[in-house]
């Protein structure tokens, strides 16, 4: 609620309604006051700020709009809370003043008495009685009354009321129109551009997941490659490593003992017969040494002559040569070995890049299947918004040249009508002033009996009215309400053309047609879309289904492989252990073996020695002279041998003899006998240690072998089975990946079918329903049609209208 005050004074600039209204200390009020003080004029007219702010306590709002002959039109507002705003009135709400100024207060909820006339007049009085000038209250009243018009002239008023929505409709759907087709005009081209680069997009992420696929598998191919060479290198390296560790174990056992004066023949003896053919197969296959060097060395070890000269080689010579071999031997090892360091690093760095070229390609594969799944439906509602925009868009600009045509038709039949009208009224009232001559009067009463000519009207007016009936009895379609409703209009006006009228129904008869012919496509189509739609939700469920079975599957193989790895790495780490232990309880039962030879051999030595010193006394022709032993082999004697073997001297004879020694030469024979049976027992227990030594290192060697080969099963099984589980893995992944891109694609489609359903489902529920709306409603049309075709306004036929009116109605 407002009250408005206004003047027409010499208003106020911008300025002036910021230093008078802006601040209470510049107020008109002070400035009366300091001018009364000073003796002025006391007069209050001019004094604007008298009272001003006095109307916060009533108003929530105050707009002071006003104009100064040497300003524009400014506006200044506020709510009394210690702020205000100035600004130009360029959009003239409060109308434009030519000068003066105007007060809005917008009054408070309670403060409504102030609307009331008495008690604005109260007010006036109250504050007038201190000035000086007269002042006058008008107050001017309206009250308003019907006025009822002619019959035509509220025809022509409804009619322009009819005109005139029509037109604001036109102006209205036009504007919404236009901007509908711009939008979808705009964004059709933009959805192709979308859905084209989409596409492009989508066909480069399938040659690049596929790209990256063919990558890692070849990566993995160079992977196995690498590994077996690397196998294949390790094991050429093992055999030439032993091989060499071989030739320098004998050379180094063998190079001492030479040095210290062993004549090749005890080498040979005093090695095994393992070691003499390492020894000789070392100095063979030397390439480090000539031919006579070598041909030396092996005569020194025969103890046979290099010549026809019968030159035996020297130590000295021969233990020079073997140093050269050994040296030889240890170079070309340590060539071998850091050859096989430098392979395995390389290998180390070739597997630890590929890996990683793998794991990458494997995420870039995951990153990208996932983008192919996301984009795939991204198209797919892209397409479907690019088919609804385009209908939409279709639409749109049949209903833009429909409503362009139907509004501009319309509006020449606006004026047409106009003019028409006026017309018609001019020549009715001509005609009534001809009709209502006397003499016309008195001529109509010769010759026209009848109201024939009142008939005539009543009978038009009376198939006017029933056409009209039973156009507004009959239903009306959602397409043809609005040509119903011109029909209407056609038949509710005072002259009415009826061959229009005809054409009018015709036309609506073949529009309902059209729309039921539409409406048999939809539900075909619909029926046709939740058909399929149904089955590919019925497709993607069942591979949606088989893909979970898939991967469930798979999971179940890795799971079942991972347990298979496991006993298989921990059969390999027990069969390594068993060949450990075994290896080392061969050491043992070896060390055992050549302990014992070494101590029945010296048995041997030292019983033969015992008994050659009892012939030697005994049975001189028996006693064979012993060599003598070099000062490098040395000479210990034979009783400090025996007792390695628990044999003790007997203790010296407590009394002496008497008369002179006889030999007891058949108690000699005896002992003889008895060494002859310990040397047999010796020979036998060595040939019996030698038997069970090869046996036993044959059982070894045919265990290892079982082991290796064995070992070799289970790492090959192992890499197969990496391999299938790796496989399984990818398998896996590229089931899941599938399984969510096949999910989304069967959310999207049970979405299309949502929409389907909501779009169809009331048409197919409604399709006879409408279909009988439709019949009916042509069937009125047709019904009005007759009706209307029956009425013609010729004079000549109106005396016999009424019948055929009659028999209409009775049909």
């Amino acid at each position: 609620s407002t009250i408005t005050i206004e003047d027409s004074g010499i208003g106020m600039t911008k300025n002036e309604l910021i230093n008078n209204l802006g601040t209470i200390a510049k107020s008109g009020t002070k400035a009366f006051m300091e001018a009364m003080a000073a003796g002025g004029d006391i007069s209050m007219i001019g004094q604007f700020g008298v009272g001003f702010y006095s109307g916060y306590l009533v108003s929530d709002k105050i707009r002071v709009v006003s104009k100064h002959n040497d300003d524009e039109q400014y506006i200044w507002e506020s709510g009394a809370g210690g702020s205000f705003t100035v600004q130009k009135d360029t959009e003239m709400v409060h109308g434009e003043i030519k000068r003066g100024t105007k007060i809005i207060c917008y009054l408070k909820e309670d403060q409504s008495e102030f609307l009331e006339e008495r008690r604005l007049k109260d007010l006036v009085k109250k504050h007038s009685e201190f000035i000086g000038f007269p002042i006058e209250l008008y107050v001017e009243k309206s009250k308003e009354k019907e006025v009822t018009d002619s019959e035509d002239e509220e025809e022509a008023k409804k009619e322009e009321e009819l005109y005139d929505k029509f037109m604001c409709y036109c102006r209205t759907s036009g504007g919404d129109l236009a901007s509908s087709i711009a939008e979808s005009t705009a964004k059709v081209p933009q959805v192709q551009h979308d859905i084209e680069e989409g596409e492009a997009e989508l066909v480069g992420l399938k040659q690049a997941v596929k790209s990256h696929q063919e990558d890692r598998t070849s990566a993995k191919g160079a992977m196995e490659a690498a590994t077996g060479q690397r196998e294949g290198e390790h094991k050429v390296f093992v055999e030439t490593s032993t091989e060499y560790k071989t030739y320098l174990n004998a050379l180094g056992k063998a190079i001492p003992a030479i040095m210290k004066g062993m004549s090749g023949g005890a080498l040979l003896q005093s090695e095994t017969a393992t070691s003499s053919r390492q020894l000789q197969q070392a100095v063979v296959s030397s390439t480090s040494v000539t031919e006579y060097d070598r041909q030396m060395v092996t005569a020194f070890l025969v103890g046979k002559a290099t010549d026809s000269n019968n030159y035996v080689p020297k130590g000295g010579e021969i233990a020079g040569i073997l140093k050269s071999i050994e040296e030889d031997f240890q170079k070309s090892h340590d060539e071998v070995t850091a050859a096989e360091t430098e392979s395995v690093k390389v290998y180390g760095e070739l597997m630890a890049a590929k890996n990683k070229q793998v794991q990458t390609l494997s995420d870039q594969i995951e990153k990208k299947i996932q983008r192919t799944g996301d984009l795939q439906v991204e198209i797919v509602n892209m397409k479907n918004e690019l088919t609804e925009s385009e209908a939409a868009l279709v639409a749109d600009q049949a209903l833009a040249a429909e409503l362009g045509t139907t509004c501009a038709s319309k509006e020449g039949e606006w004026q047409e009508r106009q003019k028409v009208r006026s017309d018609e009224l001019v020549a009715i009232h001509e005609a009534i002033k001809i009709l209502n001559d006397d003499d016309a009067l008195e001529l109509f009463k010769k010759t026209l009996p009848s109201a024939s000519l009142l008939q005539v009207k009543d009978n038009a007016e009376h198939l006017k009215k029933t056409a009209l009936a039973a156009v507004e009895l009959m239903p009306r379609s959602q397409g043809g309400r609005k040509a119903m409703d011109f029909l209407m209009l056609a038949l509710s006006g005072k002259k009415v053309d009826f061959s229009k009228v005809i054409k009018m129904v015709d036309d609506m008869v073949s529009l309902l047609k059209q729309e039921q012919v539409d409406d048999d496509a939809k539900k075909e189509y619909c029926e046709q879309q939740i058909d399929f739609t149904e089955d590919k939700v019925k497709d993607l469920s069942k591979k949606v289904e088989d893909l979970e079975i898939a991967t469930e599957e798979k999971s179940e193989a890795i799971k079942t492989l991972e347990e298979e790895l496991a006993e298989l790495a921990k059969g390999v780490a027990a069969l390594d252990k068993n060949v450990a232990e075994e290896t080392e309880m061969r050491k043992e039962e070896h060390t055992e073996f050549n302990t014992l030879m070494q101590d029945n051999s010296a048995a041997k030595e030292l019983l033969s020695f015992a008994k050659n010193r009892l012939n030697k006394f005994y049975n001189p022709k028996l006693y064979q002279e012993a060599p003598k032993l070099s000062e490098q082999d040395g000479a210990a004697p034979a009783l400090v041998q025996i007792r390695l073997h628990g044999f003790e001297p007997q203790p010296a004879a407590p009394g002496t003899w008497e008369g002179g020694y006889e030999k007891k030469g058949q108690e000699t024979t005896g002992v003889i006998a008895m060494i002859d049976l310990l040397i047999k027992d010796l020979d036998k227990e060595m040939i019996e240690a030698e038997t069970e030594e090869k046996n036993s290192q044959k059982a070894y060697e045919e265990l290892t072998a079982d082991a290796a080969a064995k070992r070799a099963a289970d790492v090959k099984s192992i890499a197969a089975k990496q391999k299938a589980k790796a496989d399984f893995e990818e398998g896996k992944v590229a089931d899941e990946t599938e399984h969510q891109v096949t999910g989304k694609e069967l959310q999207a489609v049970r979405m299309y079918e949502m929409n389907l359903h909501q779009e169809c489902d009331w048409m197919q529920q409604n399709f006879d329903l409408r279909k009988q709306a439709r019949a009916d409603e042509m069937d009125s049309l047709n019904q009005a049609k007759a009706i209307l075709s029956g009425a013609d306004f010729s004079l000549l036929q109106s005396r016999t209208q009424a019948p055929a009116a009659k028999r209409l109605r009775g049909a």
